[in-house]
């Protein structure tokens, strides 16, 4: 769908102004209030400066002092860093309560604007290694967390569920598996001329800021390539699911790496949604208690791990 020319040009405006160098003001957002939501800032090393994240710590938290709890990481889409803090955090703390979901501490990183969960090419936007290197470090720290990758997974929507593939496969030692749901970009030419991604103007500066304009760079960091390069090391049974609605316009990439993964041997959950778009909430609607089940038993294991008083090393 085509924007009105003045629409577009505020998009394209407000784009490169999310685009310029970064700075502090992107590393450290304003607190996001919301029950069970905290606001939290930490020094990364790969940053070289503060950045902020929220975290959701469910009831059990504090009425079960000795009790550790696994992590979920949910990675935020493109230009919505603050926006799903909110409203996921709620659904999460319903499913808790009504034991769709066991108790667990919810992550959400800040992953820039468009940093696309990508160490930049330029080094100005380390996400990558802030979350997987860092963040992870200083939750398990900082929070009474399951250290272990029995104890963590990842999940996000559009840019999250890119960022949730490629993090969980690249770095699958890390994490007991992932989702991804509505993600994108998924195809290996970033600049592909379709209507069903970003707008072409759009897609250059962010291939410019991240990629430093190098198609190769895109191509490399894919999802695409990075189950090609792992694969063979991913543990037997390694939990993956993909979520894509049928009215959304990347259910073509999405399809297409579906069967990559089957291609290469790799086992995922595919589900696809009738009537569904580009939309977070019509996903969780259209799933309703089903959409918890992928994060259960996921981390059915995560508490054992502590079951004889020992940390279990990475």
């Amino acid at each position: 769908m085509r924007l009105p020319r003045l629409s577009f040009l505020v998009l394209l405006a407000g784009s490169l102004l999310l685009l310029a160098p970064a700075a502090a003001q992107q590393w450290v957002t304003e607190p996001v209030s919301a029950p069970g939501v905290e606001y939290h800032v930490f020094d990364s090393a790969a940053v070289g400066e503060p950045v902020s994240f929220h975290v959701y710590l469910p009831p059990e938290y504090a009425a079960e002092p000795a009790r550790r709890f696994p992590v979920l990481y949910w990675l935020h889409g493109a230009n919505g860093v603050l926006s799903g803090i909110e409203p996921m955090s709620q659904r999460i703390g319903l499913a808790i309560a009504n034991g769709r979901l066991p108790p667990l501490i919810v992550v959400f990183p800040n992953g820039l604007p468009y940093g696309m969960w990508v160490d930049a090419a330029s080094g100005l936007q380390p996400v990558e290694s802030m979350l997987v290197d860092d963040l992870v470090a200083h939750v398990d720290a900082r929070f009474r967390s399951i250290p272990s990758r029995a104890g963590r997974m990842l999940d996000g929507f559009s840019m999250g569920g890119y960022g949730a593939s490629r993090l969980g496969l690249r770095h699958w030692q890390r994490f007991a598996g992932f989702s991804m749901i509505g993600s994108g970009p998924l195809q290996l030419d970033f600049l592909e001329d379709s209507p069903e991604f970003l707008p072409i103007e759009l897609r250059r500066l962010i291939l410019e800021r991240v990629y430093g304009d190098d198609p190769e760079i895109f191509a490399a960091q894919s999802p695409l390539t990075l189950a090609a390069l792992h694969g063979p090391e991913l543990p037997t049974g390694y939990p993956i699911r993909q979520i894509i609605g049928a009215d959304d316009a990347m259910l073509r990439t999405n399809r297409e790496f579906r069967d990559h993964l089957s291609a290469l041997g790799i086992a995922q959950e595919f589900i696809e949604l009738p009537g569904v778009g580009h939309n977070m909430v019509q996903v969780m609607n259209a799933m309703g208690p089903e959409f918890w089940r992928f994060h259960r038993e996921t981390l059915a294991g995560a508490e054992t791990v502590f079951a004889d008083g020992f940390e279990v090393a990475e």
